[in-house]
């Protein structure tokens, strides 16, 4: 049973067709995200969900009683409420209710055949259950811990900047568990370590959730289903953002073959026209009139395959591409840079070297130092020691802020400031709309003035903009806020396609993946590790770093509570510890066999394959038990001596 229907959806502003005729219905724990063009219709899609835009036809129905909150792109706060305050001012109905529910408890102790009071106290457990509120503080404390704002607890929330006060109102939501919760680019202000938090506590909360977001692993991790908004219809895919790329590819092979079929009878039909008498008598008519359709078909057609065509294509690139590299002209050389802001250490002893043909992301925590280090190779802020050395060449800046643009300015104006309506991109002349078509922006926005144009319209511009600069190094710092996943994949490719060093900084994961080639991994206490690893394999490693780090904390804490209650081992643990290296040694034979056995097609169709490969999972796991014992034994064997 769905929990939301929405039938035959028309939405319009002014002579805009934003949605038409769309149908969507969505059950309890579905987690959908919504992916478009931005226009497309995603935002008016949610708002139409939370009851916060009317539409022009159609139906929309909620269930009764139904709890639907939205995360805010700008959310507004009481006076005079700090941080913690605002959060559990948010958690004033689940407080009452967990007070209710311990009062009836009390009550029941005196009156337990009291129907009424076992009826409400029944109630208000399912509320509960539902809300999973049962241990609010220590999920208050946990929240505020992971979106780092533990540090802010007390400061008066409306003096946190924009993204500071979105991770409040995020984390009053997720505390708050509504019945559907709609968020709209979530990721944006939270570095990777905070997505991760999020995408674990989506998935073991149950919620139900429909989100809009450019996080391409996000949506992996986390989506159901995927909707795509295109030319006011909608599209509904399973699963994540990979599986939503293959059954799109499915789609295009599926209107590929449906063209050549219409192709064929339109053919056929041509020449019954063609013969014109028949054609004409008044009972061919209809045949007439779908003879004309099918020639408006076969326009339109082509042209929305070719659409689909491109973005996979833009997609699937792969980002590895075959270059000839001349590593030879070096833009910057730091040596031993140290920087400090008050009592921060922010870099100790940095020592690099940026060559002209380098693709580097610089990551870490929020807070860590990544702007910083950009503006300090800019030049915009000094260093306290050390050396930073500059080659001769030009740099392409964005930034966060969109420095480069003028809001008086229109489009034209912006991108031929000498008049005209020719410019030169990367050595090509082109006609300004020409260009900005690839960025996805129609004639008619021309004459638009740059202060009206949203967040999202205003990164394409300032990105079309930069990559009309003759440079020899384009520094970004996150490109990707406000972009929809089109942008993204347009963005991607013109990186890709440039000649110079890139550096940038960005908690997008897919995105880091797709462009670098080396990372800077600032810790936030001074210090710059250095990979060559995809962005997304460090972070596993790092994961399992820390796991075996707790493991050892474990081990090692066992150990001493072992060493203070025995003295020496058991006669069992001694004839183990004697014997289970020649057991691990004789099974790691089997699996060796095994494996050899696996890789011949005559011994493994002798045998059988799935009986081969069952017994070499029960003999890995064989042999990881064994060994998880020896290294038991013979480290509290050490302890003891």
């Amino acid at each position: 049973m769905a929990l939301i229907d929405i039938f035959d959806v028309y939405k319009n502003f002014e002579a805009q067709k934003i949605l038409q005729g769309v149908d969507l219905h969505i059950a309890r724990y579905e987690r959908i995200v919504v992916v478009g063009k931005n226009g497309s219709g995603k935002s008016t899609l949610m708002k139409i969900i939370d009851g916060s835009l009317e539409i022009d036809d159609g139906k929309c129905i909620i269930s009764s009683n139904l709890q639907i909150k939205m995360l805010s792109q700008q959310p507004k706060f009481s006076d005079n409420q700090n941080v913690r305050e605002a959060i559990e001012s948010s958690l004033s109905e689940l407080k009452k209710a967990r007070e209710d529910y311990e009062t009836l408890s009390l009550k029941l102790t005196y009156d337990f055949e009291n129907k009424e009071l076992l009826k409400d106290h029944s109630d208000l457990s399912t509320y509960l259950d539902h809300h999973n509120a049962w241990n609010l503080d220590d999920k208050i404390e946990r929240v505020l811990q992971e979106f780092q704002l533990k540090e802010f607890e007390l400061t008066n929330v409306n003096r946190l900047s924009g993204g500071e006060q979105r991770r409040v109102a995020l984390a009053a939501l997720l505390l708050q568990k509504p019945d559907v919760l709609l968020l709209d680019e979530p990721t944006n202000h939270l570095d990777v370590y905070m997505v991760e938090f999020l995408e674990e506590l989506l998935l073991k909360e149950k919620f139900t959730l429909i989100l809009i977001s450019h996080d391409r692993y996000f949506i992996d991790k986390i989506a159901t289903r995927t909707i795509e908004i295109e030319d006011g219809k909608l599209r509904s895919f399973k699963g994540g953002y990979n599986d939503y790329l293959t059954q799109k590819t499915a789609l295009l092979e599926s209107m590929s073959k449906q063209h050549d079929v219409l192709l064929k009878l339109l053919k056929h039909e041509e020449k019954w026209y063609a013969r014109g008498v028949k054609a004409r008598l008044k009972r061919n008519e209809g045949r007439k009139e779908r003879l004309m359709n099918l020639r408006d078909d076969a326009k339109k057609n082509p042209s929305a395959i070719n659409k689909i065509k491109i973005e996979l294509q833009r997609e699937q690139k792969h980002f590895n591409q075959e270059q000839s590299i001349n590593r030879q002209k070096m833009l910057f050389e730091c040596e031993n840079v140290s920087l400090s802001l008050g009592d921060k250490k922010l870099l100790n002893n940095f020592t690099t070297r940026i060559l002209q043909r380098d693709r580097i992301a610089i990551v870490g925590k929020n807070g860590s130092g990544k702007s910083t280090l950009i503006k300090l190779l800019l030049g915009r802020i000094k260093q306290n020691g050390g050396n930073i050395k500059k080659g001769e060449f030009s740099i392409g800046y964005f930034d966060q802020h969109r420095e480069m643009l003028d809001d008086s300015k229109n489009l034209v104006e912006t991108f031929c400031p000498n008049g005209g309506d020719q410019i030169s991109v990367q050595g090509r002349n082109m006609h300004v709309f020409g260009y900005l078509k690839n960025f996805l922006f129609p004639r008619e926005y021309l004459d638009k003035k740059i202060g009206i144009l949203s967040g999202g319209e205003k990164n394409r511009v300032a990105l079309a903009l930069l990559f009309t600069k003759n440079v020899d190094c384009m520094i970004l710092d996150e490109p990707t806020n406000d972009l929809d996943i089109p942008t993204i994949n347009i963005l991607e490719e013109h990186i890709l396609n440039f000649s110079g060093a890139v550096i940038l900084v960005s908690h997008d994961r897919y995105f880091v993946d797709k462009i670098a080639q080396k990372l800077y991994i600032l810790d936030g206490l001074g210090e710059v590790g250095e990979s060559y690893k995809p962005y997304s394999e460090y972070l596993e490693i790092e994961k399992e770093i820390e796991s075996l780090e707790e493991y050892k904390t474990t081990i090692e804490s066992k150990t001493t509570r072992i060493k203070t209650k025995v003295k020496k081992l058991t006669y069992k643990e001694e004839r183990d510890l004697q014997n289970l290296p020649a057991e691990i040694e004789a099974c790691e034979e089997e699996i060796k066999q095994l494996n050899i056995c696996l890789g011949n097609p005559k011994c493994y169709e002798e045998h059988g394959l799935t009986k081969l490969a069952n017994e070499l999972k029960n003999l890995n796991t064989k042999n990881d038990s064994l060994l998880e014992k020896y290294i038991q034994l013979e480290e509290k064997a050490q302890q003891l001596k």
